[in-house]
């Protein structure tokens, strides 16, 4: 920083020239001026070098004071003509505010767009404005902003009702109309005029400045200075490593500094990274050029003159300076606009507007960021400008793509991304189509960019450059702009619209031609494909026209005159199209069942076909419109519907739809994934109702114009099948000898799909305009179809449904009528169901179902209907009737070609041979004669009388084939197969269909007998048929039911017999599962439930029993002896925060830190936890070597983490694999000594003050005399040596993890590390136990419960690994803190000793000291003691630190708890006197026993949890569930007396002197804070209920290093509410060495490691643990359907669902984070590779 300092000061030396300073002064000389603009040049001249670019580093803060007071001021004075803090405040005074909102978005601020009442979806509110307007009512959709588009709150044309929020409704009063400049003197208005045009010419000048080394004339310094800087500006080509890489090199700078320019870089578009004379510069220069060039083409460098750059850092300035400005008043805007847009000397288009403009890609990123936000706060808020603007932009349209597509600056930094601003405004749309011709300029543009085709003039994306695929993928964008300009359509037409529209349709089908028929492919035959060709690109650029093509129909739909001169366009461009592809096909005629017909010999499976046919479907839109709109039937002479060639028209989508066919058929395998792909999306939602559907609507016109019997030898010639049916004994099948497996099964396939075929032909009948239909009846059938697979969330339905261009899909206007909505738990997701009432239009060969989905499909409603007992037949739905355009493709149905094709498959039905024909194609030719069935019922029911139906499938069935070959017809036929044994599956369907031919008779007959046709007939007669089978039914299944009952029954008396034979066996395994568990100690009849006390002399514990168990890993079963084999659990030993009380305290030094005394605020704490699975700690072993051994041969292998971490000794359980990093010793209890005379209290303490004398001077290596107590007396450890390892193991482990140390078998704080772990995981536990309101026994999982165990029973022995002495030395001090001894220096005061420690480690150390004693003490009475002693001293803790109580709540307290509370009085005073005045006064005896009460609990709850497991006592069957008196219940099992200060009275004589030893008086006066007993739970954060709260909280959080940066992804953390910077450089820092992101960081501060967080823009909750593992877990946000939306991609609006949070903070307070992400890890290995540590 030391240059940076030095050049500081020069402005120090100017400081006497700035101050003598005077803009008032300078502002008049202006005034006085001939010559302005020269004048202002001088003063820019002079000064803007003298405050910018003086240094290598700039200096914000001091560039902008100056360049305010001596460069702004000025000219602010000059333009109001007075003092600019009363002049711009009286503008904006007298200006009326506009009515357009106009706020401009950051990146990642929420935006809503109301899905009712917007005009398209760009149209977008602020928070503000949408809080404050009609449309938080509506169906709303929020996203989060890209940043630079604003709201458009106040835009009539944006908004179809509700236009205004409450904060911009327009006064009536207003007169809209009235000029804003009529509010300024003519004096004001020329002199803002004369400041402007001089400005922002200047700005303009020196922004599109391309010299690096000399000034604009008139801007050339008085005295220049020869220094330069080294510029780096930013491409969108090299990535930050490389910049950082190749920085560091050329500018020898640090990693750090490195990073800083790379960041500078990207965000603002340029960055000096040297300062100096022109040779320093031009060196660093030449190395990054060098560098950066080998690749690609290198950075871009220049080396400029300081000058230069501080004219371009104040030309920055300038523009913002005059956003600001104008912003105080309309008129200003006014003003500026005219200037900007004033055509200067050169004539057309010579605008500073339009220099800025067509200067765009030449500038740098901030560059153009200002000048943009300009534009938007001038031009695009003024509605006469805004105009002016928008032709301007349209007329150097052209200009500005091809500057954009060579560019490599993302869209959103173009000048070309305004076109939103103006293009999707109806009028200015419509004007511009009209004046600049718009349309065909787009769409010209975009033809011109694509120069790449083949010899027939059609598009050829194969071997496509790297450049040209950049080219085509920036090209794109201009599809975006046709869109906008479509957008909305228009209501009234002019003529000279209607002209430029249909001159814009020519272009646009000459951009179709070029796609007709691209991309084609031919059949591979031999060997595969070598090359996979190209196929995305055309795909892509069907997808991205499939929204203009749709538009361009609704835009032919609003206007008759346009329709009819659309429709003859293209069918010209089509004859146009077909007349290059038909020459060298000859004719040929095919005959067949006495038709015949002339067509052209093709095949699918040799030439080459294309799947791209946008003309064609085009045309078959447009036919579809004559009929919806009526045309055809009104303007009949108007359109060439006579010439059409309706076989022309079929050809291509039927040689598409035949393509499809043998793809499925599997004759194309050989071309490779490419076809596949391409036959998936013209299939697919995405892309289908432009391809796939249209090319089946072209199909039905084409086939309503023909003889049906014509159109279907057409079909087969083209599914190469003819040769099949066409013969004279087809029904007898070909010749089967020569005819090789895989053509049959390919022939099959194809029958199938082309009944298929005729069947979507006649019965899609959905579209508007061929059936008549409403839109909505579309959709409805498409949900009815998806449910009909399963129930499905709403976003999968969504998905399953195709969108309009404005983003709709149209579903929620008729879910409701086809759905039921069931809302979902705390997992999974709301879902629909389909109402029973729908599942009559079910449509088993739906024209959208893939293969999958009908099986499926089909699978589900047979199911559905065994549920319900009806018939499992799916027979085909009732259908709308046909337009009338359409109206003859019924006639296919009754024709006899496909009579005689329906008979040739049910004749080899009826003589199934050599697998000649499948079960679908019978099931499809079912399905066909159904359609005929209900088609004629129909037709028959509607008819009215005088009319007669022709259409008669019922007679044509039942006539047998004509003499020769008098086959058999399709009604016998039929009836025939209706008893084939090998045709079970079809048998209802055939019933069904022969029922609905008997109906269709009556109702013939009854017409033929009377006039009068009565329906109500027909159902009666069905219904007979209906009960009938309905009946038969019943008792199948009322037998089926009986038989099932007799079975289980059977199987029961069997199970008895077994039993009652193998007696013995089951009575001893049941005595071993007795012995096996904890809980069968628990109702043990050998005492009565009063009694039971689980510490002291009086302790009840159990008779000894065998403690069996089996090994997981060699399924051996061991007893739990000391001396045995050691069987261990697997653990998880974690460093926690869950319960802290300060997170702010410092980290102590690991090497140093004592741990024996735990502070109240548990800042940090050891957890263990453990799966409860048990091992032999030799089988351990070797498992845990196995694991080593396999990581170290995966690593030499590949690089990649797994889910645990074996160099920290990590495992997964190999069970459960639950992560795992220890494992406890599973130990025996511990045997009670029950001697006769127990010591009191005073006894106790004084041979305790004895042993300790005996054991401080044994520690000095003194001699003691003490009878009873044997120092000498070493035990021997009662342990087996595979014990005493496994001991060793655990406490090393333990204190590794707690302390963040390396382990160490010798360090003395081993012990209390583990007693400090088991206290810890007791009083979670016991917090987790009392928030989720669960009883203190019995409901704790038997992991937990074994985990508990055996930490208690370990606790109790590790000292026995751990050096005697200094265990007792722990004793001794523990001790101390509650019995002052002279010899312990320094004991911490009472209130900063966490009392549950305390007694857990004064109870596990006593054993060291226990096992010298010969005195005779039991262990249980000295723990007794101990107890009473630390109770006491909470109890005194608890007092010190209650507030003051309430006196009202005195009466509450009746007379039972009189002694208590006049006790706890006593007391108080006792210690006040003792403390002197510092404690406050307490009335109320009732208050204080009251706090007690409350403060011990949970201290009282964890002791008898910890003493239950230790003395295996079991648990009072009052602390089972929820009793009244818990309390008493709780004393009695702790043998405490319910009035706890008896403990205190009963020894006052040796409690008082204790009391008054306690340190306390020091604390209390110093203490800011002490903490409250009890301690609250910790909790997450509160959330808000409303999730763009938190995305705007997000929004206007800035990356705290960065300065005032954006963060790119806003991080919350859920523990204690930071929001962090994640995923970004700027916020790494170095944790041990490495390098790790702002989120892992914080983990260590905030969570020991573990972290939960909220990553905001994503909607994504983020598990952290370590360094190395996460993962990503379900948001707790939910929109109306249940579902979350991560990545915020639907939009939709979130909620907070409470539980779900709820279990993500049981996951917290449960210790589980960690699991939880090793089992995500383990299920998804893709997260195995993310670098968490970056997050």
């Amino acid at each position: 920083m030391a240059a940076a300092e030095s050049d500081r000061e020069v402005p120090s030396a100017l400081c006497t020239e700035f101050l003598n300073f005077s803009a008032k002064d300078t502002a008049s000389k202006w005034l006085q001026a001939t010559d302005l603009y020269k004048e202002v040049y001088q003063h820019l001249a002079c000064y803007v070098p003298k405050i910018y670019c003086l240094g290598p580093n700039l200096n914000p803060q001091s560039e902008d004071l100056l360049a305010q007071l001596l460069l702004q001021s000025p000219l602010e004075w000059y333009l109001c003509g007075e003092d600019p803090s009363m002049g711009l405040v009286k503008l904006e005074q007298n200006n009326q505010p506009s009515q357009l909102c106009g706020h401009v978005f950051r990146v990642g601020e929420p935006t809503y767009s109301c899905r009712e009442c917007a005009a398209d979806p760009t149209c977008v509110l602020c928070m503000q404005c949408f809080l404050g307007s009609v449309h938080k009512e509506h169906r709303y959709r929020m996203t989060t902003s890209g940043g630079g588009g604003f709201c458009d709150c106040g835009d009539t044309e944006a908004w179809k009702k509700g236009p205004y929020c409450q904060k911009h409704e327009p006064n009536i009063s207003d007169s809209c109309q009235e000029d804003p400049l009529a509010h300024l003197s003519p004096d004001m208005v020329a002199r803002c005029y004369n400041v402007f045009s001089i400005v922002l010419r200047y700005a303009v000048d020196m922004l599109t400045w391309e010299k690096e080394d000399e000034l604009p004339p008139g801007l050339e310094p008085p005295d220049r200075h020869d220094t330069y800087y080294c510029m780096l500006f930013n491409d969108e080509v090299h990535t930050y490593e490389q910049v950082i890489y190749t920085l560091q090199k050329a500018v020898n700078c640090t990693q750090k500094e490195a990073v800083s320019f790379a960041t500078t870089v990207d965000r603002d578009g340029r960055k000096s990274v040297r300062f100096g004379d022109f040779a320093f510069c031009d060196q660093a220069k030449s190395v990054i050029v060098r560098n950066t060039g080998r690749q690609s083409k290198p950075l871009r460098v220049q080396v400029m003159h300081s000058s230069v750059v501080a004219h371009q850092c104040f030309a920055l300035k300038v523009l913002q300076w005059l956003g600001h400005v104008i912003g105080y008043s309309d008129a200003l805007r006014r003003i500026l606009c005219q200037v900007g847009l004033e055509n200067g000397p050169e004539g057309e288009n010579s605008s500073l507007v339009d220099t800025l403009m067509l200067c765009d890609s030449k500038m740098w990123k901030g560059a153009r960021n200002v000048y943009h936000q300009l534009l938007m706060s001038s031009l695009l808020m003024d509605l006469k400008y805004k105009k002016l603007f928008a032709i301007q932009f349209a007329k150097n349209y052209e200009c500005l793509q091809s500057d954009y597509v060579k560019d490599d600056h993302d869209r959103e930094f173009s000048v070309t991304d305004l076109s939103v601003q103006m293009f999707t405004v109806p009028s200015l749309a419509r004007m511009l189509i009209i004046e600049e011709n718009l349309m065909t300029t787009i769409i010209k543009t975009f033809v011109d960019h694509l120069r790449h085709r083949d010899l027939q003039g059609r598009f050829q994306f194969e071997r496509y450059t790297t450049q040209q695929a950049f080219r085509f993928r920036r090209v794109q964008s201009l599809i975006g702009d046709l869109k906008y300009v479509l957008i909305s359509r228009p209501t009234e037409w002019s003529d000279q619209l209607r002209e430029k529209f249909l001159e814009g349709l020519d272009t646009f089908l000459e951009l179709l031609k070029c796609m007709q028929g691209m991309d084609p492919v031919v059949r591979q035959v031999g060997q595969h494909i070598e090359m996979e060709p190209e196929w995305e690109a055309a795909f892509t650029l069907q997808m991205k026209l499939t929204h203009i093509i749709s538009m361009m129909q609704e835009w032919c739909a609003t206007d008759e005159r346009v329709l009819i001169e659309a429709y003859k366009k293209c069918l010209t461009a089509l004859t146009h199209c077909h007349s290059g592809f038909t020459d060298g096909e000859q004719p040929i005629t095919l005959s067949m069942c006495g038709h015949s017909v002339d067509t052209i010999r093709y095949c699918v499976s040799q030439e080459k076909v294309s799947i791209h046919l946008p003309v064609s479907r085009l045309l078959a839109g447009l036919h579809v419109l004559l009929s919806k709109m009526e045309v055809a039937y009104r303007f009949p002479e108007q359109l060439p519907l006579s010439e059409l060639s309706p076989p022309m028209l079929i050809e291509h989508p039927l040689r598409c739809l035949v393509l499809c066919a043998q793809v499925h058929a599997g004759m194309w395998r050989r071309n490779g994934f490419s076809l596949v792909n391409q036959i998936y999306y013209y299939h697919n939602v995405k892309c289908r109702v432009e391809m796939f559907d249209k090319d089946l609507i072209m199909l039905q016109a084409g086939a309503s114009m023909m003889d049906p019997n014509h159109f279907l030898m057409i079909v087969l010639s083209r599914f190469e099948l003819y040769h099949i049916f066409s013969s004279a004994d087809c029904r007898k099948r070909y010749n089967r000898e020569n005819t090789n497996k895989d053509v049959v099964q390919q022939n099959n396939t194809l029958i199938e799909e082309m009944l298929h075929l005729i069947m979507m032909v006649v019965g899609e009948r959905f579209e508007a305009g061929v059936g008549q239909v409403e839109g909505c009846d579309q959709i409805k059938r498409e949900i009815i179809h998806q449910l009909g697979i399963r129930p499905m969330a709403h976003s999968e339905l969504v998905k399953a449904l195709p969108e309009n261009e404005n983003k709709e899909t149209g579903m929620e206007r008729v879910i409701d009528s086809v759905a039921l909505f069931k809302k979902p738990g705390v997992t999974g997701r709301g879902l629909y169901e389909l109402r029973p009432e729908c599942a009559s239009q079910f449509n088993l060969y739906f024209h959208h179902y893939s293969r999958a989905d009908q099986s499926k499909a089909e699978e589900a409603q047979r199911k559905l209907r065994r549920l319900k007992g009806e018939d499992t037949a799916l027979p085909p739905p009732v259908l709308p009737p046909f337009c009338p355009l359409f109206a003859s493709l019924v006639n296919i149905l009754q024709c006899d070609v496909l009579l005689g094709m329906l008979g040739a498959v049910l004749q080899w039905a009826v003589e199934p041979s050599g697998g000649h024909w499948s079960e679908s194609m019978l099931q499809r030719v079912l399905h066909l004669i159904g359609m005929a069935l209900l088609e004629e019922q129909q037709q028959l029911e509607n008819n009215s009388e005088d009319h007669d139906v022709s259409f008669n499938f019922t007679l044509k069935m039942s006539r047998p084939g004509e003499a020769p070959s008098n086959t058999a017809s399709v009604l016998a036929l039929l009836e025939n197969l209706q008893n084939a044994p090998h045709l079970e599956v079809h048998k209802d369907m055939i019933r069904w269909i022969l029922k609905t031919l008997a109906v269709i008779k009556m109702i013939r007959e009854r017409s033929a007998s009377s006039s009068t046709v009565s329906a109500s007939g027909s159902h009666r007669q069905e219904e007979m048929v209906c009960d009938k089978d309905k009946a038969e039914r019943k008792r199948k299944a009322e037998m089926a039911r009986l038989r099932r009952e007799k079975i289980m029954a059977q199987m029961s008396e069997m199970q008895r017999h077994f039993i009652n034979e193998n007696k013995e066996l089951f009575q001893q395994s049941l005595e071993e599962l007795d012995a096996s568990t904890s809980t069968s100690l628990e109702h043990s009849p050998s005492w009565s439930d009063a009694s039971l006390v689980c510490v002291g002399p009086r302790c009840s514990r159990p008779g000894e029993k065998r403690q069996v168990v089996t090994c997981i890993l060699c399924q051996e079963e061991q007893e739990i002896r000391a001396d045995g084999k050691a069987m261990v659990l697997a653990a998880f030993v974690q460093r926690s925060t869950v319960m802290s009380k300060n997170r702010k305290r410092p980290p102590h030094d690991p090497e140093r830190y004592d741990p024996l005394f735990m502070h109240p605020d548990l800042s940090f704490g050891t957890h263990t936890s453990s799966c409860g699975h048990i091992m032999h700690s030799h089988c351990w072993q070797r498992y845990f070597e196995a694991v080593q051994a396999k990581e170290q041969r995966r690593q030499q292998r590949l690089r990649v983490h797994t889910s645990y971490d074996v160099g920290n000794g990590e495992f997964l359980c190999p069970l459960c694999e639950c992560l795992s990093n220890t494992v406890i010793p599973l130990l025996p209890r511990a045997k009670g000594i029950s001697s006769c005379e127990q010591p009191a209290l005073g006894q106790w303490l004084e041979t305790c003050a004895q042993q300790i004398r005996a054991m401080h001077s044994a520690h000095r290596k003194l001699q003691p005399v003490s009878e009873g107590f044997d120092i000498s007396a070493f035990c021997r450890s009662p342990y087996s040596t595979t014990i005493k390892e496994m001991l060793t193991t655990f406490g090393t482990a333990t204190y590794k993890v707690g302390l963040k140390v390396h382990p160490n078998e010798q360090d003395p704080r081993v012990p209390i590390m583990c007693w400090g772990s088991c206290a810890y995981t007791i009083q979670s536990i016991e917090r987790l136990l009392v928030d989720e309101e669960k009883p203190l026994f019995g409901s704790l999982p038997c992991r937990q419960d074994d985990c508990l165990s055996s930490l208690a029973r370990f606790g109790s022995a590790c000292w026995t690994a751990a050096s005697q002495s200094s265990v007792q030395g722990h004793f001794i001090r523990l001790l101390a803190a509650l019995v002052p001894d002279p010899q312990v220096e320094t004991s911490p005061c009472i209130l900063d000793i966490d009392m549950l420690h305390l007694l857990v480690s004064a109870v596990l150390s006593y054993g060291s000291v226990h096992s010298q004693d010969s005195s005779g003490l039991s262990v249980d009475a000295v723990h007794l003691h101990i107890f009473h002693l630390v109770t006491v001293a909470h109890t005194v803790q608890i007092l010190l630190t209650s507030g003051p109580g309430e006196a009202t709540m005195e009466q509450e307290s009746g007379g039972g708890e009189r002694e208590e509370e006049e006790a706890v009085c006593r007391l108080y005073n006792t210690l006040k006197t003792h403390l002197g005045s510092s404690l406050p006064e307490m009335s109320s005896g009732w208050h204080l026993w009251h706090c007690v009460k409350l403060g011990i609990l949970p201290y009282l709850r964890g002791a008898a949890l910890f003493f239950h497991h230790l003395n295996g006592v079991p648990s009072p069957p009052q602390l089972l569930g929820a009793c009244p008196n818990q309390w008493e219940a709780l004393c009695g099992y702790l043998s405490l007396p319910s009035n706890l200060l008896q403990l205190y009275y009963s020894h006052l004589d040796l409690m008082e002197p204790l009391l008054k030893g306690w340190p306390v008086q020091v604390k209390l006066t110093n203490s800011s804070c002490p903490p409250s007993f009890p301690r609250e739970s910790n909790s997450l954060i509160e959330l808000p209920d409303d999730y763009s709260a938190l995305i705007n909280q997000a929004s206007s959080f800035t990356c705290p290093k960065s300065g005032g940066d954006k963060s790119r992804a806003p991080t919350l953390c859920l523990v204690c509410g930071t929001m962090l910077c994640s995923q970004s450089y700027c916020c790494q820092t170095e944790l041990e060495g490495e390098d790790v992101g702002a989120c892992t960081a914080h983990t260590f501060v905030c969570g020991a490691g573990v972290g939960i967080f909220l990553r905001v823009r994503e909607s994504q909750v983020l598990f952290l643990a370590g360094k190395t593992k996460g993962c990503f877990y379900a948001p707790p946000y939910l929109d109306d359907y249940g579902e979350t939306d991560q990545g915020l991609r639907r939009g939709n609006p979130l909620h907070l669902c409470r539980e779900r949070y709820r279990k993500i903070q049981k996951l917290w307070r449960q210790h589980s984070i960690t699991e939880e992400i090793g089992h995500a890890q383990e299920a998804n290995q893709t997260l195995v590779g993310i670098d968490w540590q970056h997050l």
